[in-house]
């Protein structure tokens, strides 16, 4: 495990000091917890970007041409 400086604004700390009483973590894994988080929404967002440069239209519109055309459920519309 390693250990890492940081520097935050006052507010911000107080802000983690108080979120992590309330969730009954420590600041320490409450900052785990929200590096974590951060990084995982990154690499989902290359992921994603990596699977659309591989996707071709003709697919996509392949695929579309499968879906039958009904009406939506009454709970769907708008």
């Amino acid at each position: 495990m390693s250990t890492l400086s940081l520097r935050l604004p006052d507010s911000l700390h107080e802000t983690a000091k108080t979120l992590a009483k309330k969730e009954h973590v420590s600041v320490n894994q409450l900052i785990t917890t929200a590096v974590a988080e951060k990084i995982s929404a990154l690499m989902t967002e290359d992921y994603l970007e990596q699977r659309a440069r591989r996707g071709k239209r003709k697919d996509f519109e392949a695929v579309l041409a499968k879906v039958a055309d009904a009406e939506p459920d009454e709970a769907d519309r708008l």
